[in-house]
């Protein structure tokens, strides 16, 4: 039976599948944000429950996918930069080209072992509170499934082609960004911006090795 851990940690998978771009549609420029979430994870969900590599936690599927997709529904720049901090602006294009391939790999080796947790959940998006005008929203859902329904709350920005981007997201009242803010900040304070991207790269090639899905 799926308890109240293993739901969160479905919630968190199904977060960073939709943050990673998994949506093989098209986005109208007109597309409101909480209908925007709400196709997302609806096309996560399907995905999931149909591949079996997928479901069974296959890295390599699903990098492929995310690279194949090439993120239309995410601001990962932005991520990227908020979770590096004040350094992401002393850094060169290369580092930051670097920094947003580790850290989108470090994502989704971490999410990746809990899509096999996937099962009969449905996504809730509650109604958005937003005036008609705003440009940055917040859309909250919840994830149903067996036991307790778990938080799981998107921030997006309105692009300038009209399109919303995601480029936060919060399971169970913690942002995503803000946590690896805090890890990266003491690695950079350490050893710089090359030694935040050599630890990535080493945490990545780590996992990669053992075939066991990353912790944060």
């Amino acid at each position: 039976m799926m308890n109240r851990r293993t739901l969160t940690q479905s919630a968190s998978a199904l977060a960073a599948a939709a943050f990673l771009g998994w949506a093989p549609t098209v986005l109208a420029a007109d597309e409101a944000p909480d209908a925007l979430v709400k196709r997302l994870s609806a096309d996560v969900l399907e995905t999931v429950k149909k591949d079996k590599s997928i479901k069974s936690g296959d890295v390599d599927k699903i990098m492929a996918l995310v690279n194949k997709t090439i993120l239309p529904y995410v601001n990962f720049r932005r991520m990227t930069a908020a979770a590096v901090g004040p350094a992401w602006r002393t850094a060169t294009p290369e580092q930051q080209q670097r920094l947003q391939d580790e850290f989108k790999q470090l994502l989704v080796r971490t999410y990746s072992g809990a899509l096999s947790e996937v099962s009969d959940q449905t996504i809730v998006v509650k109604p958005m509170r937003a005036a008609a005008g705003d440009t940055d929203v917040l859309v909250r859902t919840e994830v149903r499934g067996r036991g307790d329904p778990v938080q799981l709350d998107y921030r997006l920005e309105k692009a300038s082609d009209g399109s919303w981007k995601i480029y936060n997201l919060n399971v169970l009242g913690v942002w995503l960004v803000e946590t690896y803010r805090t890890q990266f900040a003491q690695e950079i304070n350490a050893k710089g911006l090359d030694g935040l991207i050599a630890a990535l790269a080493e945490r990545n090639k780590a996992n990669a090795g053992t075939g066991v899905a990353g912790t944060k």
